[in-house]
């Protein structure tokens, strides 16, 4: 009975468990033909999408650069096609091997291997390592040889930034380089664009215009294997390349600038009195930007760095001058405007003036003697000068001299390094350095020194707005396509002369009121009076052409040449009693301690076209080391005149 019931019970619990094993192998069962069926038909897309994301890959290419070009047409900023080698340290099975290899292949030095060991252990682990940025052909042709033993090595066919023109337009157009963290936080453009070697924007217009510029990514899709070696090319999406820009600058002018300040220290600026185009714009020295494209040597940074004439720095938008003499056209049109003097007003000029126990001496030690506006001008008096500057006062010089664009960037906000400068008034000394303001310092500031500050730029607007007839420009270095002619230009400004000469004759009151309405106006006049502007153009005129003026050794006879213009001297260093009794020559001083040369002109005189500004620093006199360069260069500007005209024509039927 007991033996019946054991064996009832066991065979009901194997019954039991037969029954939990089969229905457990159903549900596994059910289990698996419901994953298959989601794998093969549900998720299908989902898995058959991560398949070829494992078979086929994407890279991204460096976007092309867009062109700079010169108002001729001619590249001055362009592309060409490099050899690079990129690691991606993902796809690499053995890095030590393949960095060895790689190493003997292309015959690195230690130095380098060592800076490429060094730069892979900064990065990121999912990061390209960029091996070389320019390999030679033979080095490339080598590479793709051994291609089936460098797992994890990609060479790249890549473009470059190339200036073909080396420093002439270094201080324009700038440089690129590599893009750095700072670059990627600051601009959303450069971040979206990113790959590795990619080339940015560091200075210059390159910074300026860097959205513009810097294109979009090219595409290429390849099939892989299981050790992501590249088997085949499945597709190729070109990018789209940036924009070109034209700039207003004329490349031959440009060159022979950079040629006459060779060895030079110092800026030449040249533009057009009516459309405001800058034709030159060249800061001396310069360096060859073409040595920031693939990582400056060290040897090549530190002699840039540490050369004492500062080729870093752009003199023509960042350098800041005393204006010395070349202020002096302001200075009498801001006395004949003031109605503080007239053409007849006389100064007898005996080397010096004493005020207040100090002594203020003019430029000639023995004086001119009486001196009138024009002869004061050609000779540059500075007796003269002291006296008008004493009668005007400086707070009426400032308001002329904001006028014609002094203390306010020329280019507005185009290059982030340009600097305002500084025209000094009571206000402006009372709250910057607490003091009252002294007659001494109008004095001085009235031969352009002490605190007033000017770049080479502003002093080159200045001298554009006096020679155009006192009217207001707008100066430019990029073209565009629906910028006004010179001939519109006139146009309007004769109708602002108009309207002025209206306002003169009593029909509006001539007051400062009517002055802040219509100098709102584009093109507007600067002046109260045309008559002050011949005048002072007049004597400029003497300047430069009468015997006794002080570019007289610097002027052309010709009339399709003939400029006028004004020499200026600015003193680094106060001179001693001592010094001036021993009246020692310009290359008896120590370099540092001699003065700055300006000069401003503007030519043809009979109807001008271009305005020009030459500053040598530590250059000793304008009229012996600056007025000579104007010359020479006049010649040039004069004679690309009339292609320069064809080019607008053309423009403008075109459009």
């Amino acid at each position: 009975m007991l033996g019946e019931n054991f064996s009832v019970r066991k065979f009901q619990t194997i019954n039991r468990r037969m029954f939990i094993v089969g229905t457990a192998k159903a549900v596994i069962f059910t289990g698996i033909i419901i994953r298959l069926f989601s794998l093969q038909i549900s998720d299908s897309k989902k898995y058959l999408t991560l398949s070829d994301k494992n078979r086929l890959r994407e890279w991204r290419l460096p976007p092309v650069r867009g062109q700079f070009l010169d108002y001729f047409n001619k590249v001055i900023a362009g592309n060409l096609k490099v050899y690079q080698l990129h690691v991606i340290p993902e796809q690499v099975e053995n890095f030590k091997y393949l960095m060895l290899r790689l190493k003997e292949i292309l015959n690195i030095n230690d130095k380098e291997f060592n800076k490429i060991i060094k730069r892979r252990k900064q990065q990121k682990s999912w990061e390209t390592l960029v091996v070389s940025e320019n390999l030679s052909w033979e080095q490339f042709a080598k590479i793709n040889y051994f291609l089936h033993d460098l797992t994890g090595a990609k060479p790249v066919l890549s473009i470059s930034r190339d200036y073909p023109y080396d420093e002439t337009y270094t201080h324009v157009i700038g440089y690129v380089s590599e893009a750095s963290e700072k670059d990627l936080l600051n601009n959303e453009v450069i971040k979206n664009s990113h790959v590795p070697g990619l080339k940015v924007g560091k200075i210059g217009l390159e910074k300026s215009f860097e959205n513009r510029l810097i294109g979009t990514n090219g595409v290429q899709r390849y099939e892989v294997n299981a050790y992501g070696k590249r088997i085949n090319q499945i597709d190729h999406k070109e990018g789209e390349q940036g924009e070109k820009i034209k700039l207003t600058i004329d490349t031959e002018v440009q060159k022979l600038s950079n040629e006459l300040l060779k060895d030079l220290s110092g800026s030449i600026s040249v533009m057009d009195i009516y459309t405001g185009e800058i034709i030159a714009m060249q800061s001396s020295p310069s360096f060859d930007p073409n040595l920031f494209l693939f990582g400056i040597s060290q040897d090549d940074w530190q002699l840039i760095r540490n050369n004492p004439l500062k080729p870093l720095v752009n003199k023509t938008l960042s350098g800041l001058y005393s204006p010395g003499s070349t202020i002096k056209p302001i200075v009498a049109l801001s006395a004949l405007e003031n109605k503080i003097i007239n053409t007849k007003f006389r100064v007898n000029c005996t080397g010096k003036i004493e005020m207040y126990g100090q002594t203020y001496h003019c430029w000639k030690k023995k004086g001119h003697g009486v001196v009138n506006l024009r002869d004061a001008m050609k000779q540059s008096c500075d007796t003269y000068f002291y006296e008008i500057a004493r009668k005007l006062g400086v707070d009426r010089l400032k308001k002329t001299a904001l006028r014609f664009g002094l203390e306010e960037k020329v280019l507005n906000e185009i290059f982030e390094i340009e600097k305002k400068g500084l025209i000094p008034d009571t206000q402006w000394k009372k709250n910057t350095l607490g003091k009252g303001w002294v007659i001494g310092e109008t004095l001085i500031t009235g031969i352009g020194q002490g605190y007033m500050q000017t770049t080479p730029l502003q002093l080159c607007l200045m001298t554009a707005q006096l020679a155009n007839g006192g009217h207001k420009i707008y100066p430019r270095i990029v073209v565009n396509e629906n910028d006004k002619t010179s001939e519109e230009i006139k146009a309007i400004m004769a109708e602002r002369a108009k309207d002025k000469e209206t306002e003169k004759n009593g029909l509006v009151e001539a007051t400062e009121g009517f002055f802040s309405i219509t100098k709102n106006k584009r093109y507007g006049t600067l002046y109260d009076d045309f008559e002050n502007i011949k005048i002072i153009r007049e004597a400029m005129f003497a300047s430069t052409n009468e015997v006794r003026g002080t570019s007289y050794s610097s002027r052309i006879k010709d009339p399709k040449y003939q400029f006028a213009g004004k020499t200026g001297t600015s003193q680094v260093k106060r001179i001693t009693d001592k010094q001036r009794a021993l009246e020692l020559k310009t290359l008896d001083i120590p370099y540092n301690e001699r003065d700055h040369a300006l000069y401003i002109a503007f030519g043809p005189y009979k109807n001008p076209r271009y305005a020009i500004s030459v500053v040598i620093e530590h250059g000793g006199s304008g009229s012996s080391t600056a007025a000579p360069i104007a010359k020479k260069l006049f010649k040039l500007i004069i004679d690309r005149h009339e292609m320069r005209e064809k080019i607008k024509t053309k423009r403008t039927l075109d459009t």
